[in-house]
């Protein structure tokens, strides 16, 4: 990876990631800046999204901007804050149970290395061609695991939940959705990811055969059922297609890394690629799919893409005289936040030209990872995007994002 003063990383071990008591103070806090009452159309205009229907808003992770992600806690306070779908990561215990963590390394989000009776299974190993330090999944059993509590993933935000939420599995929140879709009178789907296949089949333990097996028996193994599946490795959404999983299946569409001197996306293992296009010497990089000829060719297997944002909205540094990025906030540091949003690409338009929808990640409140243009308002990134046709928006913060959906849509007379 190149020097992080001139790029931007959305991917690390500490990855950018109500109790009713006190969810009151973090909603007022973290709601987003308000925007001038907006103008409404004179009548309903026409929405870009593929369907002509309003962007889906999915919580990723839960409310992972204010509980420790994945928790049933997290998930239970994004659809109260009127989230259209709540999003888990899926890996594998020992005993073959999905469980929502965004790892199979429990070290990144849980407190394991807390607990001295589990010392011992600490080793290292490779995820995805990535040497990894910690306790891994698929050592310990379900009700080993629920011994643990979760934390947050981010640094930068608050701790006060460590270890209070256990994790929870993907059974656990079928019955959640269903059970809050009717006490609310509204449907509320879920957006499992499988993570990792290649690396937990070379275990023994396919999530998709368990996955597949999940949904059928929750009713749901149909077009318009409330789910959608997704993954990075198109062979994982290929075996669920053929295997007779009838849901919408999603391709997300990663990268490594933002150049700000240049703007320009940069690809480093592991990733580059999919792994299981690594693993069968495939050498494309992502970037091969937001190509014409690769919408084209998910569009066999796949019904959307989820890319990351940059792919649709690029961002840039300002540079000086000796061509250094500019700290154009003046906080000391270069980042996100002193990069400029530059002309929108194409690729929604792309997308939906070949009947793929566009489910863009993720959408964050924080200063540090909002472009210098938006102002520190993180509504204004939402409503870019919304503006040009985002089909759904994954993000951290469940409430910002519909405040912002409420603002376009009053703009669009609806």
């Amino acid at each position: 990876m190149t020097d992080f003063s001139t790029t931007i990383s959305h991917r690390s071990p500490l990855r950018w990631s109500a109790v009713a008591i006190g969810c009151a103070v973090l909603l007022a806090a973290c709601g987003g800046g308000d925007d001038a009452t907006p103008t409404p159309a004179t009548g309903p205009q026409t929405l870009k999204t593929l369907d002509g229907t309003a962007p889906l808003v999915v919580a990723h992770r839960g409310a992972s901007g204010y509980l420790p992600e994945e928790t049933l806690e997290a998930y239970t306070l994004a659809i109260d804050l009127g989230a259209d779908v709540v999003e888990p990561d899926l890996i594998a215990t020992k005993d073959g149970v999905l469980i929502a963590r965004h790892d199979p390394n429990l070290d990144y989000s849980t407190n394991v290395a807390s607990h001295p009776e589990f010392a011992a299974r600490k080793k290292t190993t490779q995820v995805d061609g990535e040497t990894q330090t910690g306790w891994f999944a698929s050592d310990f059993t379900l009700a080993e695991i629920k011994t643990l509590g979760a934390i947050t993933t981010d640094a930068e935000r608050s701790s006060v939940y460590n270890g209070v939420f256990k994790v929870v599995t993907f059974q656990e929140i079928i019955d959640l959705v269903k059970a809050k879709s009717l006490a609310k009178g509204r449907t509320i789907a879920v957006y499992p990811e499988t993570k990792n296949p290649t690396y937990h089949r070379a275990l023994g333990l396919p999530l998709e055969d368990t996955l597949f097996a999940q949904i059928t028996a929750a009713g749901w193994n149909s077009k318009t059922a409330p789910i959608f599946v997704q993954s990075f490795e198109p062979s994982s959404l290929k075996y669920l297609r053929g295997k007779g999983l009838a849901t919408r299946l999603i391709q997300l569409i990663d990268a490594d890394d933002v150049d700000l001197k240049t703007g320009v996306l940069t690809f480093a293992a592991p990733y580059d690629r999919p792994y299981d296009w690594f693993k069968a010497g495939d050498t494309r990089l992502f970037s091969a799919m937001v190509t014409p000829a690769g919408l084209a060719e998910i569009k066999t297997y796949a019904d959307g893409i989820g890319p990351w944002k940059p792919y649709i909205v690029p961002v840039k540094g300002t540079l000086d005289a000796a061509g250094a990025v500019k700290d154009v906030n003046g906080d000391g540091k270069v980042n996100w936040a002193d990069a400029t949003t530059q002309t929108p690409t194409t690729l929604i338009a792309d997308a939906h030209k070949a009947g793929l929808f566009v489910h863009a990640y993720t959408f964050r409140n924080e200063q540090r990872r909002l472009a210098y243009d938006y102002r520190g308002d993180p509504k204004a990134e939402y409503l870019q995007f919304y503006r040009l046709g985002i089909d759904g928006v994954f993000s951290d913060f469940t409430d910002t994002a519909i405040a912002a959906r409420r603002t376009y849509l009053t703009e669009m007379g609806r």
